[in-house]
């Protein structure tokens, strides 16, 4: 039996990449530019290369310690797509004293 892939990214290069998981080897490097890969989880969906915002978003969203695992049945829930919803969040996190990464994953803003 195969192991499951989760996925990886580079931030600097945006790129993604898929590879099995291998807890003896946590720590990914990049191909391209060899600085690190951060691991994302296996739900993850990479966004194109030339989509800018996008990408700006997911750097957001890594940086908060938000990943991409699979649920146990619905995946990995609500992520944020636009910087506009990202901002809405962060003033939310700010306003209410929520941690930030819990404020990024909600679906609604009240």
């Amino acid at each position: 039996m195969s192991h499951a892939k989760t996925s990886y990214v580079c931030l600097p290069c945006r790129a993604s990449y898929k590879q099995p998981y291998d807890r003896d080897r946590p720590q990914r490097i990049c191909p391209r530019c060899a600085e690190p890969l951060i691991q994302v989880g296996s739900a993850f969906a990479a966004p194109r290369r030339r989509d800018t915002a996008a990408w700006r978003t997911l750097s957001v969203l890594l940086h908060a310690g938000v990943r991409f695992h699979m649920g146990c049945c619905c995946g990995p829930g609500y992520r944020p797509r636009t910087l506009r919803e990202v901002r809405e969040r962060m003033t939310y996190a700010e306003r209410t004293g929520e941690p930030i990464a819990t404020a990024l994953a909600r679906p609604d803003v009240p």
